[in-house]
């Protein structure tokens, strides 16, 4: 048993190794596309922090999703939230199930480039959306008579720069249309909808961005609007960026055939083991 164990163990490591050097040559030929999306991150962290600045809290706006849903309370908030880490780690440790798994579509770096792609054209847009036209917030701490519903201005340049993370981005206001939590869900969906292998879980991360929908309507984080534009923007970006960008190679279909020394061209095993009379020996 032990000895299996390390054998096993063996056959890992060198699998994980072999796939981490080439995952460095990757990473090495689209490092600028990786950094480009993480820098935009906090851009787009920033863009929410300053238009907390600028949100006034008022009337709840009337919306439908608030009249069919129950409201969870403020302490059953803390649901909607779970749920997204769930989906959100996830679907960060698939991304690296090629580093462990024999059966391998996909190379990691690849994909988070795409998955950048895709959340970067949405985050600006939302950005421009946010910025046309502040709502008042329907969560709990950005209504009126909350503390942290108004930003006083900032001492400096460097207190907005530094977005007070985690808890500028837990408890912002104003960034309403649309969703930044359905767009990582949305993006995650497709993408694992795309390139993954098992139909049952694909069958379930839809059904568990649905569940994320409504109860981010139910405890009151947007309005349903901000759920609705997000579901056709974060699709119809996706069907645009894979119908303008080539297509990710699927290293599963790749064809490993014995390479001979008589001029590199490739010939089938029972080709490379014919007789020169092209008779095959019985």
């Amino acid at each position: 048993m032990s000895i299996y164990i390390r054998r096993e163990a063996s056959k890992l490591l060198k699998r994980f190794c072999s796939e981490t050097a080439t995952e460095l040559i990757l990473l090495a030929e689209n490092w600028k596309y990786i950094l480009g999306g993480l820098v935009f991150q906090y851009i787009h962290g920033l863009a929410a922090r300053g238009v907390h600045y600028l949100h006034r809290p008022g009337p709840i706006l009337q919306d439908v999703g608030f009249r069919l849903l129950p409201e969870l309370g403020q302490d059953k908030a803390y649901i909607s939230e779970s749920v997204f880490t769930f989906v959100f780690f996830s679907f960060f440790l698939w991304t690296f199930h090629p580093f462990i798994m024999k059966t391998k579509k996909i190379y990691t770096v690849h994909i988070w480039c795409r998955v950048l792609a895709y959340l970067v054209i949405c985050q600006f847009l939302r950005i421009v959306t946010f910025y046309s036209t502040q709502l008042p917030g329907p969560n709990y701490h950005c209504r009126e008579g909350s503390k942290l519903a108004r930003l006083p201005p900032p001492d400096s340049v460097f207190e907005v720069l530094l977005i007070n993370f985690p808890r500028g981005v837990l408890y912002g206001c104003g960034d309403l249309i649309f969703s930044s939590h359905m767009i990582f869900s949305l993006v995650f969906v497709r993408t694992y909808h795309k390139y993954g292998s098992k139909s049952f879980m694909k069958q379930f991360a839809w059904l568990v961005a649905v569940i994320q929908s409504l109860l981010i309507i139910a405890s009151r984080k947007h309005y349903t609007v901000d759920i609705t534009v997000a579901w056709y923007t974060v699709n119809l970006v996706v069907f645009f960026v894979d119908r303008t960008l080539p297509e990710l190679p699927d290293r599963s279909t790749a064809l490993l055939l014995p390479i001979t020394k008589d001029g590199g061209s490739n010939r089938s095993k029972e080709e490379f083991h014919r007789p020169r009379n092209g008779k095959i020996a019985d």
